[in-house]
């Protein structure tokens, strides 16, 4: 099998990482301009870079496309690979909206092939361990799921990313990139999807300097020409959330909070115990109780449930971390790859779990705007 990664930034070049690590081929890549990809193959050891997307599709080798790119780029590129006969992994947001979320669920389903959208936080094993235990009754019926997701790479007015352009990004920022983590994740631990929210969304810094020449994705430095540039998309986001089932959230979602580098945190209150979790110590899960001591459990292999166990590769004590997610996550793709159709329970997301966030995208922006809870549409 055979990848080729459309896309070359942070992200990109984390799955490119990811495929070298499961013995998978990457054909070449494809970047912004040739100028930029040759950059990138040359640092990284790559082959010669495609000369554009198109040259990329027509590369019979290719078996799989992954696409790393700007968000307003996926709906046309999922659609010509899907064309081009290939199966695709999207960076999610998977489209720019609803109507055309469900278009490209409907013919990545018709064409037989292989879909993903990148949710890789499912995929630490204190994750996928806590989906099996929610799913036995260890916590009992879940009533209250709380925490959020918290960086700084936005925190001054300088600080430049091509998301925080409206029409490269989508309306809704600080959710699409890092809220659709975090509402997707804790819908696959609990099963409970979202039925209702009620949304707050701030810009603390309307006005903001762009750069003028390029800029990487969580670059800190700071010098060079700017121009002020006016901000319509939220740094920071407040949201209440009511689950199918009765369960309720309460989520803190922030792309300027010092200090907080990746803080994507959850904690499930059930009728017998709570769990917690944190991304920036993966390792660790807390287990809390009423009538005995509470539990601090550190990821072992021999103690996880089976599905969990069956992504974690390095023995208790030897730490496993946020490129291995994107590699399990991979793992699970391309074992449908090879499979040669899609299971009939995938067991990684599919363009089902990047449709149902631009239904949950829809219904904050609602509420937001109409000060009121908004239930989610499907």
């Amino acid at each position: 099998m055979r990848a080729a990664v459309v896309g070359t930034g942070f992200i990109g070049l984390v799955h490119v990482e990811a495929l070298r690590r499961l013995g998978i081929e990457v054909t070449g890549i494809v970047g912004s301009s040739p100028e930029r990809a040759a950059a990138k193959a040359g640092a990284h050891n790559l082959p010669e870079p495609y000369e554009s997307f198109e040259a990329m599709l027509g590369d019979e080798r290719v078996d799989v496309v992954h696409l790393a790119t700007p968000n307003h780029l996926h709906y046309d590129e999922v659609r010509a690979t899907l064309a081009a006969g290939k199966h695709v992994v999207c960076e999610k947001p998977l489209a720019m909206t609803s109507a055309q979320t469900v278009e490209l669920l409907a013919l990545a389903e018709a064409s037989g092939l292989i879909h993903a959208v990148n949710f890789n936080q499912r995929f630490y094993p204190q994750n996928l361990n806590t989906r099996e235990v929610v799913g036995q009754g260890d916590l009992g019926d879940v009533r209250l799921i709380t925490g959020g997701y918290m960086q700084d790479w936005l925190l001054y007015d300088t600080d430049w990313s091509w998301r925080l352009e409206r029409e490269q990004g989508g309306d809704l920022r600080v959710v699409g990139d890092i809220g659709s983590h975090w509402l997707d994740l804790v819908s696959y631990m609990t099963g409970l999807r979202v039925d209702a929210v009620m949304a707050d969304l701030t810009t603390f810094m309307p006005i903001r300097k762009q750069p003028v020449g390029h800029v990487e994705t969580f670059a800190t430095e700071g010098g060079g020409e700017t121009r002020d540039r006016a901000i319509e998309t939220e740094d920071a986001v407040g949201l209440l959330v009511r689950f199918e089932g009765g369960a309720r959230g309460v989520v803190t979602l922030s792309q300027v909070s010092a200090g907080r580098k990746n803080h994507l945190h959850w904690e499930i209150n059930g009728t017998r115990a709570s769990a917690a979790w944190r991304a920036e110590r993966p390792e660790e899960l807390w287990i809390g109780h009423r009538e005995r001591a509470n539990e601090a459990s550190l990821r072992d292999p021999g103690k996880l449930q089976p599905f969990a166990a069956s992504h974690t590769t390095m023995p208790a004590g030897h730490s496993e971390g946020y490129g291995e997610t994107f590699r399990e996550l991979y793992r699970a793709v391309y074992s449908a790859v090879a499979a040669g159709e899609p299971p009939a329970e995938p067991d990684y997301p599919t363009f089902a779990a990047g449709h149902e966030q631009a239904l949950i995208g829809d219904a904050i922006a609602r509420s937001h705007a109409e000060g009121r809870w908004v239930a989610v549409q499907r």
